[in-house]
């Protein structure tokens, strides 16, 4: 994780001094006393291998230092700002991936070619098919255009959370449906499930206590990526629906060219999904016993 942190600061930091144009770069030039104090007050002025140093420095603190387009503001303050608005989005988002992929992978598995197996499959490749951003814009037409059910922006209320969560969540609802389907359906047809049928157990605990318990490893290695999708879509989809979450500040820092927002948002979202990957190794113990965590065969 350090060397790979360490990869994706370097990287991030030399293709943002890679491009063309500056932070401060205006259609109107700037007077060149005033371009002076600007890249002074900001160190752009220092050589190129000094300016990295200082960033690896303040990186490995977690200090990502002023924001170039909001005055009297520090990347830290906008992150802590605005991620919890992300968090609550995607957790959300991820309950609703994880039941209703659940729910059409099963159905799909125990109707396994009929009617509901082939109708779960084709919400699944739509799934994959349709980008969030198409979804989110077909959602924002249908419910709140069209029906007037629920707000098309904004922020505050759980009826503002629905449209841009099912958005969000459409695209690893598929993943997650697929995995369970082709889990449970190599489960359901193990010898040990012959013999728990055979000693006269009851369906729903066959499925549930022995199938569904094996066929959900695929989707635990999953939710690493899971979150990773869910995350890197709500930059566009916070955009869309104009929720004041970190996403919106990528995005807007991008146009703006406001690189230490940039670099300090890209390295705050890389940290965190190999944090959620490390939680993932974890939990593999706490599902399946087989798995010893930091014990060697002997």
């Amino acid at each position: 994780m350090v060397l790979a942190m360490f990869f994706i600061v370097s990287l991030t930091f030399f293709l943002m001094k890679a491009l063309p144009g500056g932070p401060f770069a205006r259609e109107k030039k700037l007077p060149a006393a005033i371009e002076r104090n600007i890249n002074e007050k900001y160190h752009l002025d220092d050589p190129l291998f000094v300016q990295y140093r200082d960033y690896l420095v303040r990186a490995a603190r977690f200090d990502f230092g002023p924001s170039f387009k909001f005055q009297n503001r520090t990347v830290n303050e906008i992150i802590f700002e605005g991620f919890p608005v992300s968090a609550q989005l995607g957790f959300v988002s991820v309950c609703l991936a994880l039941v209703l992929g659940l729910f059409l992978g099963m159905i799909s598995a125990l109707k396994h070619n009929k009617i509901q197996d082939y109708l779960a499959m084709v919400v699944a490749t739509l799934g994959f098919s349709v980008p969030s951003f198409i979804t989110a814009c077909v959602l924002m037409y249908i419910f709140s255009y069209q029906l007037r059910w629920f707000p098309a922006a904004m922020w505050g209320s759980w009826r503002q959370m629905v449209l841009p969560a099912l958005a969000l969540s459409f695209l690893p609802m598929a993943a997650i449906a697929r995995l369970i389907r082709s889990g449970l359906i190599e489960v359901l047809q193990q010898d040990y499930i012959k013999t728990a049928k055979a000693k006269g157990l009851k369906k729903g605990a066959i499925i549930y206590r022995h199938g569904l318990r094996n066929a959900v490893m695929p989707v635990v290695t999953y939710l690493g990526p899971l979150v990773a999708t869910i995350f890197t879509g709500s930059f566009i989809i916070e955009y869309i629906f104009n929720i004041p979450g970190l996403g919106r500040y990528f995005v807007t820092s991008i146009q703006n060219r406001d690189y230490t927002m940039i670099m300090g948002t890209t390295v705050f979202y890389s940290a965190f999904l190999m944090g959620m990957n490390l939680l993932v190794d974890i939990l593999y113990a706490l599902i399946d016993p087989r798995v010893k965590l930091g014990e060697e065969k002997r």
